[in-house]
């Protein structure tokens, strides 16, 4: 069963505390390079209000690759041109009208990495409210699939221990760092990197 955790200028309920995934150099990095991130506490399926604007949720489907060679996770960059340019997260996307999370997780790492995966569940929910959208992030861990990496929208791609070398990372995947940090029995008492 997926738990939902809901984040709130920089804390999250639900999960440990934020930036245990981080290395120094990337929680610096975060908190300088960090883009106002707003979210507000909400059951699941309703809508956000700001006061001027009602918001529905955006429904993606993330893929936490994890190699088994050494536990390594995948990063990659957000392309030119979205929202959050430049920013290290996992990779998936939107999901469509019909599509279940597993099929949209399958279709996004074909169009965007060029790999086909053996399978997916969902591990984790979250929502995060950006500025550009209200999401909800549906986590899967991958452990296999087959192909060959190609970056298909110009991102970088890197293989990362935790904690983390690179920087900055997306705001809404800093819970699930956390948490896989504690699955690996590494610390998450660092210091929460928004504020």
């Amino acid at each position: 069963m997926a738990v939902v955790v809901r984040c709130e200028s920089g804390r999250c309920r639900g999960g440990p505390a934020r930036g245990a995934g981080l290395g120094a150099r990337a929680r610096f990095a975060q908190r300088t390079r960090r883009l106002p991130v707003r979210a507000r506490l909400r059951g699941a399926g309703q809508r956000v209000s700001d006061g001027a604007s009602v918001r529905k949720h955006t429904e993606v489907a993330v893929g936490i690759l994890i190699r088994d060679a050494d536990d390594a996770l995948l990063l990659s960059t957000r392309p030119e041109g979205k929202p959050y340019a430049g920013y290290w997260e996992f990779p998936g996307g939107k999901i469509e009208a019909g599509e279940t999370v597993e099929v949209a997780l399958r279709r996004e790492l074909e169009e965007e990495l060029g790999i086909t995966i053996a399978s997916a569940e969902v591990w984790k929910v979250t929502e995060h409210n950006y500025p550009h959208a209200l999401v909800r992030l549906h986590w899967c861990k991958v452990t296999a699939w087959s192909g060959t990496f190609e970056m298909r929208e110009g991102q970088a791609m890197r293989w990362q221990q935790i904690p983390l070398d690179v920087a900055p990372v997306l705001p809404g995947a800093l819970p699930v760092l956390d948490w896989l940090a504690q699955e690996r029995g590494l610390p998450a008492a660092t210091p929460p990197t928004a504020g």
